[in-house]
Parts: C-alpha cells; sequence; structure tokens
C-alpha cells in the first residue's frame, strides 16, 4: 500500500509541473522517465503508465473534476486537482485492469475522506447517465463513448459504492471526544528571592578565525610632539614666572635708600627677599582698564541671549554662595572620611571584578580545549564515514560493472537469435513500411483539403471585412463638436461637476487661500514684533549688570589703591 501511496504521490507531483502552454507531452514524459532511473522498473512503467493515460485524456479529466469543484467539492482544496484527476483517470479507464482490491489499495494510501467524495460523486448513476455522457460524446462519438466508458462504469457503480460505505464506516462509527470540564487554573505565588537555575549553555564550536594584525602602540599613545608643545609651554611659563620674581625682586631693591658707593650687604638681601616676598604674592597678577563705554558695539540676538544668560547664572551662583555661607558650610571632615570608605569599596571590588575575569577566563580556555578536542573526534568521525561511503561506492560499481557484462551476454545472445530471423524481420518491415506511406500520403491528401478549406474561408472573411470597412468609409461623420459648458459629463464619477461650476469653485479656493496668506503674515509680522521686545528688554537687563558690576570693580579698585597706599605708608615711616 505504502508503495503505490508513494508512486501516486509522485505521478500527483509531475502533474502539478506540467503546463501544457510551454510543454508538449512527448517531451515531458521523457524527462520524467529521465529522472525516474533511481526506481525500480515496475514502477517505472507504473507511473509512466498513469501519467501518460492522464496526459492523453486530460480534457476529459477536466470536464469531470471541474464539475466536482463547482458542485460537490466547493470546500476542497484547489491543491488536490491532481489527485482528483488521477483517481478519476484509475476510476474510468483503468478499473478493469488493476482490479478492484488493487484499487482500493490505491484508495486507502491517499486521503480517504477526500477520495471518497469525489468517488461518490463521480459514480453517481444520474451523473454518468446525463450530464457527464453528453460532454464526453462532445470530445469523442457518442456509440464509443456508451459502450467503452459509461456501461463499463455503470456495472462497476454498485461494487464502487460498496466499497465507499465500508471506507467511510470506521470514519462515521468514531465516537465523539467527550467533553471534560476544564480545570479552573490555581493562582500561586511568585517566588522573586528564588529564580531557576541558568542552563550552562553547549560551547559552539570554535571557528578557525584568521590572524589579525596587532593593532600598534602609536593608537593608544598620544602623539611626541603634543609631549614636546607641553613641556616647551610648561619650560617657557616657568621661566616667565621667574622674570617677573627676579623683575620685582631688583624693583624693591632698586627703590631702598643707601649711601652713595656702599655695597648692600648679604644679611640685608636676604631680609628684603623675606620681607617683600609675601609683597610679591599678594601683588595683583591682573591690571584692570578703563573700557570705553562710549563706543558702540553691535550685538545679535544670540550674543544678547547669551549674556544675559551668563549674568542670570553669576548672580544665581552668588545666591547659592550666600545661603550656603548663612547655613554654616565649610566643615569638609565627614565628607573626606565617606570618600576614602568609596574609595576603599571601590579597590575591593575592583579586585574581586580581577579575580572573576581570571576565572572566566580560565574557564573560557578549558571550554575552548574542550571545543578543540570535540572538533577533532568529528572530523575523525568524518573521516572515517568517507571512507566507508567510498568502500561502499567501490563495491557498487563492482556489482554494476558484472550487471553491465551479463547485459552485455544477453544482448549478444539476442543479436544472434534476431540475425536467425532476419528474413522475416525484412519482410515485416516492408509490410510495414508500405502502410506507413499509404497513410502518410492519405493524411496529406486529408491535411492539403483542409488548407484550401481554411484557405477559402479566410477569403470570404477578408473580403466581408473589406466591405464593411468600405461602407463605413462611405458614411458621412461630423467633426465639429458641441460643448456645454453647464453640462455634467455622467461618467458615473463621485462628486461630478460641469466646467462652469469647476471655474467658480476653483475661484472660491484662490479667495480662501488669499486671506489664509495674509493671516500668515500678520501673525509673522506680530511675532518679530514680540521677539524685538523682548530683546530689548534683555538689553537694558544687561546694560543694567554691566553697570553694576563696573561700579563694584571700581570699588573694589579704590579699595586696593587705599590699602597698598596704607601699606606703603608704614614701610617709608620706618
Amino acid at each position: 500500500m505504502a508503495c503505490y501511496g508513494k508512486c501516486i504521490e509522485t505521478v500527483i507531483k509531475q502533474l502539478d509541473q506540467f503546463k501544457p502552454e510551454k510543454d508538449s507531452p512527448e517531451q515531458f514524459l521523457e524527462t520524467v522517465s529521465t529522472s525516474l532511473q533511481t526506481l525500480s522498473p515496475q514502477k517505472q512503467a507504473f507511473i509512466l503508465e498513469i501519467l501518460s493515460g492522464c496526459l492523453e485524456y486530460q480534457k476529459l479529466l477536466t470536464i469531470v473534476v471541474d464539475a466536482f469543484y463547482l458542485r460537490d467539492g466547493r470546500l476542497c482544496l484547489w491543491a488536490d486537482y491532481s489527485l482528483f484527476e488521477v483517481i478519476c483517470y484509475l476510476a474510468a479507464f483503468q478499473l478493469e485492469e488493476l482490479g478492484l482490491q488493487l484499487f482500493r489499495d490505491i484508495v486507502k494510501s491517499q486521503p480517504v475522506h477526500k477520495v471518497c467524495k469525489f468517488l461518490r460523486f463521480f459514480f453517481n448513476p444520474l451523473n454518468l447517465g446525463s450530464w457527464i455522457k453528453d460532454e464526453w460524446s462532445l470530445v469523442y462519438e457518442t456509440a464509443y463513448v456508451r459502450e467503452n466508458w459509461i456501461d463499463p462504469l455503470m456495472r462497476w457503480q454498485p461494487e464502487v459504492q460498496e466499497l465507499i460505505n465500508q471506507l467511510q464506516g470506521p470514519l462515521t462509527n468514531q465516537s465523539p471526544v467527550s467533553k471534560t470540564k476544564a480545570k479552573v487554573t490555581e493562582p500561586k505565588e511568585f517566588n522573586l528571592t528564588a529564580p531557576r537555575p541558568r542552563t550552562i549553555p553547549v560551547p559552539e564550536p570554535v571557528p578557525e578565525v584568521a590572524k589579525t594584525k596587532p593593532v600598534p602602540r602609536s593608537t593608544y599613545q598620544p602623539p611626541k610632539e603634543q609631549h614636546l608643545l607641553e613641556m616647551t609651554k610648561r619650560y617657557n611659563r616657568w621661566k616667565a614666572e621667574e622674570l617677573l620674581l627676579r623683575a620685582n625682586i631688583e624693583e624693591r631693591r632698586c627703590a631702598m635708600s643707601r649711601a652713595r658707593g656702599a655695597p648692600p650687604l648679604q644679611d640685608s638681601r636676604k631680609k628684603l627677599r623675606r620681607r617683600f616676598l609675601p609683597q610679591i604674592l599678594k601683588t595683583p597678577k591682573l591690571t584692570f582698564y578703563r573700557s570705553n563705554d562710549s563706543a558702540p558695539v553691535k550685538l545679535n540676538t544670540a550674543a544678547i541671549l547669551r549674556e544675559g544668560a551668563l549674568f542670570q547664572r553669576q548672580v544665581e551662583k552668588e545666591l547659592q554662595r550666600v545661603d550656603r555661607l548663612v547655613d554654616g558650610a565649610g566643615d569638609f571632615s565627614g565628607f573626606l572620611e565617606w570618600q576614602k570608605k568609596m574609595q576603599a569599596k571601590d579597590q575591593a571590588e575592583q579586585l574581586a571584578a580581577g579575580q572573576c575575569r581570571r576565572l572566566q577566563g580560565k574557564l573560557s580556555h578549558e571550554e575552548a580545549v574542550l571545543a578543540r578536542q570535540q572538533v577533532v573526534q568529528e572530523k575523525k568521525q568524518k573521516a572515517d564515514r568517507k571512507k566507508a561511503e567510498t568502500a561502499e561506492l567501490m563495491q557498487q560499481c563492482a556489482e554494476r560493472r558484472l550487471q553491465e557484462e551479463r547485459s552485455m551476454k544477453e544482448l549478444v545472445e539476442q543479436v544472434m537469435e534476431t540475425q536467425k530471423n532476419v528474413k522475416v524481420a525484412q519482410t515485416k518491415l516492408l509490410k510495414g513500411r508500405r502502410q506507413t506511406v499509404q497513410e502518410v500520403i492519405e493524411e496529406s491528401r486529408e491535411l492539403l483539403q483542409r488548407s484550401a478549406e481554411a484557405a477559402r474561408e479566410e477569403h470570404r472573411r477578408r473580403f466581408e471585412l473589406i466591405s464593411q470597412l468600405r461602407a463605413l468609409e462611405t458614411q458621412p461623420t461630423r467633426r465639429d463638436k458641441l460643448v456645454d459648458l453647464t453640462q455634467i459629463p455622467g461618467y458615473g464619477l463621485e462628486g461630478e461637476m460641469s466646467v462652469v461650476e469647476l471655474r467658480e469653485r476653483l475661484a472660491l479656493l484662490k479667495e480662501t487661500q488669499q486671506r489664509k496668506e495674509e493671516e500668515k503674515r500678520d501673525q509673522i509680522i506680530q511675532g518679530k514684533r514680540a521677539k524685538s521686545r523682548e530683546l530689548q528688554n534683555t538689553v537694558e537687563q544687561i546694560a543694567l549688570c554691566r553697570a553694576a558690576m563696573g561700579r563694584s570693580a571700581a570699588l573694589r579698585w579704590e579699595e586696593k589703591k587705599v590699602q597698598s597706599a596704607a601699606q606703603r605708608a608704614p614701610s617709608q615711616d620706618e
């Protein structure tokens, strides 16, 4: 049964691939026979016989299957079209050769409910005696259809009906599945503290990757030029500071009053350095210049907004500093202790993370070693399989050679036997050739007659067309076309209108569009005016802040000037 099922499946598959518009049946059968060389000769002959019969009687089979899909098979899938064609061919043309038992095995190898439904439709006496007979008679002669196909099918109808009842009996007698009451789901508490254990993943085979070039050290190191520039900057700064310090000291020393020609003592130099060194450190490093506020400065919108935001941030920082001083800020001992604890904790975590990374590296190394061993074992197994396959292939080649030698011996014997009956074969061949020549002559005569009739029919059809064209040319035609602009075309479209109405609607649309553009223009002008007002306000605030900062800077400068004058007075008194 399984053998018949596979054969029928191959036939269905080949029928699905056949396209009558492109493929010819003879070439298609040749390609199928070449693709079925691996099967046994019995299966190959069975498949080719069914396939050739389905292609030969395809018109009759399509009539029955299309009617089945229109009437009883509306719920059937179109993918089973080839299956129904094969079953119809076996039932209509091969039932007497196969026998009922073999036909039953073939039906059982396919989906039973689909095949039984089609067979009940096909072997219905009303269908066989009425429309199937009439449709088939349009393709073949009525007497031939009735004697060779319809009458045998009517004789087989009771037995096939009994077979259908037997096959559908087990399907209908199956007890329905008892409906059990569904259990109500009971909710369970979800324990977050007890997660499921993680499954250890299977190590994947390590791919053999080509060694990459190492990254050059210059990628992670700054360039030498940058290092040299930093060194030169430091050296120049140190040199400038030293020169500034020396200039300040010499200036103070020159200002000292001493006797003419008396060299300064060594102790006096040290005292001067000790006395004036703090004053040098306290001297202001920046020199303030009086800015010319009367000079006009043109600022754009972005500069004004940036400066306003800067002054706002400075005011907020000053207020926050005052609030912190009022609250008593300034004790950093607790913060330093907390910082030390957190640093120690971070160091411990870094050590633990380094230990974890080391352990993970060891584990990955061991997994890589195991993966390499597994790959080596798999390669060994593949090599053993290849050796076994090559040995089997060699054995098959030897057996094939023996079979070919036997077949050659048999062919030689057959040739020897045929040479004895050459004269008989020649006479038969001459008779066959004469018959074929006569048949070809008769067919050529029929073809000539048909071509002559077709030429006459084509000539008559062309004459009629020419007469119709001449009659159309003689009819008068009106070239001018009257157009009513107020009339609706009436094409059946939604929103149809006349040309006049269309023009009025376009005029209204233009007016509304102009009105919207004017409103948008007014909104843009109002927005620009509001923005200019905001910018003027910010400029006024910036001017006030600048004036306040200038006053505070002048006051600080005057205070420093007074302090420096007060410090110079006691030094002169000394």
